[in-house]
């Protein structure tokens, strides 16, 4: 049974995606994780000997802290952070229990380098309308929670991303973008390691949206409808991302947790 200030793989695995899902921070050695180079979706590494110079931001927030085995570096890290006032819980069992219920990981390696805060930068076309929305929320929910996204003349992607360091994504000749008859939020779930029943369902669905075959997934023509009214409703784009996240939460949740559920009026018939 976990200590009042542990939460187990299955809790978080529940957590991961969702706007409850607390702050996560990987505190392996260097050894450790050069020896599996992966990071749970979300996670951000921080060196556990230098706590001072990166808690403050976290102050007022729950966290998640993991170690190798949920010992020492993570027990420890966890109640430094609590003498700051920050909510700080550790991972039962470390990055080893996670990785032995075989649940999604992000490798590294295929993560824009972060800036000083430790934030990646991402950079795509302005108005966007479904996939570039799509990835961003796929982004802060499973990969970065403080990603920062420019939106900017389709012109001008590759040049403002070799100017500011950030990863180009929905445009022609770019890693993260089309594949064939897939779209950009297809590629990013194959290629960061996210690929799960609700995801893959959901990457249906944008699919479907994003690339005018409405066949694909019922939910696609809905997810159409809601992309352009929100397009119109908002004329700054990152003002839209946000007002856009909870319907993708949504989605989310609808393909993780709802997909067999159905609803019918009235509720409840008269008795014969």
């Amino acid at each position: 049974m976990p200590s009042p200030t542990e939460i187990t793989v299955a809790q978080l695995s529940r957590l991961v995606g969702t706007p409850q899902c607390p702050r996560l921070i990987d505190v392996r050695v260097d050894e450790d994780f050069a020896a599996d180079p992966v990071l749970i979706p979300g996670a951000k590494r921080r060196n556990w000997c230098s706590v001072d110079t990166w808690a403050e931001p976290y102050r007022g927030q729950h966290v998640a802290v993991m170690c190798q085995r949920g010992a020492k570096l993570s027990q420890g890290v966890a109640a430094l952070l609590r003498t700051r006032g920050i909510h700080a819980e550790t991972l039962e069992g470390g990055h080893v229990a996670w990785r032995k219920a075989g649940l999604p990981a992000v490798p590294e390696a295929k993560l824009p380098a972060r800036d000083g805060l430790g934030r990646t930068f991402w950079v795509t076309r302005e108005r966007p309308k479904i996939d570039r929305i799509a990835c961003p929320w796929l982004i802060r929910r499973f990969i970065d929670p403080d990603a920062v996204f420019l939106y900017v003349a389709a012109s001008q992607v590759n040049d403002v991303a070799s100017r500011f360091g950030a990863a180009p994504f929905d445009v022609e000749n770019v890693f993260w973008s089309h594949r064939g008859d897939t779209c950009t939020f297809d590629t990013m779930v194959a290629e960061l390691g996210l690929s799960s029943p609700a995801l893959d369902r959901l990457a249906a669905i944008v699919r479907g949206a994003d690339t005018a075959r409405l066949d694909i997934a019922p939910q696609a023509a809905g997810l159409l409808a809601a992309s352009l009214g929100f397009s119109r409703m908002h004329r700054d784009d990152l003002e839209q991302l946000e007002a856009a996240m909870p319907l993708y939460d949504a989605f989310y949740r609808w393909c993780r947790d709802a997909t067999e559920e159905t609803h019918n009026w009235p509720a409840t018939k008269p008795a014969a």
